[in-house]
């Protein structure tokens, strides 16, 4: 039977999506893949933040506070919404600083989020981390399945995120997707006061100055991922069909490394750069109660998951980045 009108594009524009917190980290990369997938004008891209010119022109913006339920009701209702995808939290380091601010953004507004989501029958992802795991917990690999007793405020709201996700997938039938990502490295954001933030700092330490303080021990292993397969990963999550996931929450993985080897990969290419080490006690011990590494056999066979960037490819991926941008930068 032959249709007036393209039905694979008719599918895709019932979907709309919103991101909260879209000016962290990963929220401008992932609005940019949804865009290309499923239309510019069909993902909101939120934050209680003003964006930068180049973020507020390329498609829709709209000022929102998770904490605020009516503002945030409104929004879905009124934009059709039928995805929510929450990034709004306050990471580890600053969640350790100000823990009643932790409390109401990282589980105040989760709940605000789950209950607007179940009210109108949207699908939610929220992704974990590493920090939703403890130091009674398996550390090399950490599997999905296993004790978490963390010691953070962002750790306990992760996990709390987490249950909470898969109780009301459970007990409404909401279409909850969450993935445990590890450490996220990207050139194009600034560090949010995550225990991984070295990880990103470094590099723009090695093209800036050719020496760099860390605040981890050298032999501090950690697991982490380019920002390039942690978006396609969650893209990923988001389109796989429902049926093909018998969990609700997964690890991802990719490499893990330490300082030291971080920085020898980086000396490969620039052989003049040093680094020193002065721990900061607060997030070596938050670095020492997280897993090594990550086990995500059950995302490989569910859905596919395959990384693509081992750490070669990172660092070779971040200096070119971090070096153009660096370059360009000084031409304006």
């Amino acid at each position: 039977m032959d249709f007036p009108f393209n039905v694979s594009l008719y599918f895709i524009s019932l979907f709309f999506f919103i991101i909260t917190g879209g000016l962290g980290q990963l929220g401008v990369g992932l609005t940019k893949l949804l865009r290309e997938q499923f239309g510019k004008n069909n993902v909101i891209l939120s934050d209680i933040r003003k964006p930068p010119n180049h973020v507020y022109h390329n498609g829709p913006f709209i000022f929102s506070d998770i904490l605020d339920f009516k503002n945030l009701e409104e929004i879905v209702v009124n934009n059709n919404i039928s995805w929510l995808v929450h990034y709004s939290a306050v990471l580890s380091a600053v969640g350790e600083s100000n823990v009643t601010l932790a409390k109401e953004v990282n589980i105040t507004g989760l709940h605000n989020i789950l209950d607007i989501a179940t009210k109108h029958a949207l699908r939610v992802f929220v992704p974990s981390t590493i920090g939703a795991f403890g130091p009674s917990s398996p550390r090399d690999p950490a599997p999905e399945l296993c004790v978490q007793r963390p010691r953070t405020i962002y750790g306990v709201a992760k996990v709390h995120a987490e249950l909470m996700g898969e109780y009301y997938h459970h007990r409404y039938g909401l279409d909850f997707r969450c993935l445990r990502y590890p450490g996220i490295i990207s050139a194009d954001s600034q560090p949010g006061g995550g225990t991984t933030d070295y990880a990103v700092q470094i590099f723009h330490a090695a093209v800036k100055s050719g020496c760099f303080e860390c605040y981890l021990r050298r032999d501090t292993r950690l697991p982490m991922m380019y920002i390039d397969d942690c978006l396609r990963a969650t893209l990923e999550i988001l389109e796989a069909p429902a049926e093909t996931l018998p969990s609700r929450t997964y690890n991802i993985s990719a490499m893990s490394f330490t300082p030291h080897d971080l920085t020898q990969e980086i000396q490969k290419v620039l052989p003049d750069f040093q680094v020193t080490y002065n721990v900061d006690p607060v997030r070596q011990a938050i670095a020492d109660s997280w897993p090594m590494a990550l086990e995500d056999s059950a995302a490989r066979r569910d859905w596919g998951w395959k990384h693509e960037y081992d750490l070669s490819e990172l660092v070779q991926a971040m200096l070119t980045h971090v070096t153009t941008g660096n370059q360009l930068v000084q031409a304006n």
